[in-house]
């Protein structure tokens, strides 16, 4: 009985850290798209920092984003 409990408890915990993952990385690879096309979007508040400073950040954003949504949809912890 106690072995059942465990076992849906932890495949419960999966399928949220799962979803997070996702998620998150959604949202990260989002925030890389929007460094990069923030002067097409004319988003002022991006345009206006340093140029190195947003194609630096947004090209970290989008590797780890991606590494976070690997991470997700492969289904490890």
């Amino acid at each position: 009985m106690e072995m059942e409990y465990r076992e849906k408890s932890k495949k419960s915990y999966s399928v949220i850290r799962m979803t997070y993952n996702i998620t998150v990385g959604l949202f990260i690879l989002g925030m890389g798209a929007l460094m990069f096309l923030a002067e097409r979007l004319k988003v002022t508040q991006i345009t206006d920092s340093d140029p190195l400073f947003r194609y630096l950040f947004g090209g970290i954003c989008l590797l780890y984003g991606g590494f976070r949504l690997y991470r997700g949809i492969k289904g490890e912890n």
